[in-house]
Order: structure tokens, then sequence, then C-alpha cells
């Protein structure tokens, strides 16, 4: 562990910058639920500096929940596919369309 020093978990929940993991939603979640349970604690105790920095967290967790949110209800891309040749040009062989001459008449 020497050399490595892990972030606090409210200094990255209040980051704007951070785009949540889908995948971490339910460890997003649990944050959430913990910051509220550290709340009640700190206003049961009388540590008004702690809540006011909990409350701070306990926003950007729910506002990463919400970001998580909406990105789920977006609507997705959808496959149309790769149209072939054959649809784009209107044909499928080498004989030429009917009413089409391959020749042209040269103006002399």
């Amino acid at each position: 562990m020497l050399g490595r020093v892990k972030p606090a978990v409210g200094a990255c929940v209040r980051c704007s910058m951070l785009r949540p993991d889908p995948a971490q939603r339910a460890r997003l979640a649990e944050i959430r639920d913990n910051l509220l349970a550290r709340i009640l604690e700190a206003e049961r105790e009388g540590w008004l500096g702690e809540m006011e920095g909990l409350e701070i967290s306990l926003v950007g967790a729910q506002d990463k929940l919400a970001q998580l949110d909406a990105e789920n209800t977006r609507q997705r891309t959808i496959d149309l596919g790769m149209p072939t040749f054959s649809h784009l040009s209107g044909r499928t062989g080498s004989s030429p369309q009917p009413g089409f001459s391959a020749r042209r008449p040269v103006a002399v």
C-alpha cells in the first residue's frame, strides 16, 4: 500500500466531471444510503461541520444516480442495417434497365 493514496469517496461523488458507470449504480445507491445514515448521526451528535460536508456529498450522489436514470430512459440508437449495393443502385445485375440504351448516338 505504500505510495498509493485512496481517494475519499465523497470527493469522487462530488466531482461534476465524473461520469458514473452504469454497472456501479448499486454501489452508488449504497453510498447514498450510507450518507443519509451518517447525516442523521451527525445531526444527533451536533457535528454541524461534518453534517454540511455530508450533505454536499449526498447531493452529488443523488445527481449521479439521476444521471444514470436519465441515460437509461434516453432513446438508444437503432441499427438500420447496411444497405447492399443492389438497393442503392436499383439494379441487381449487369443488364440495362428497360428503356435504357447502352449506346448513345454520336452527333456528327
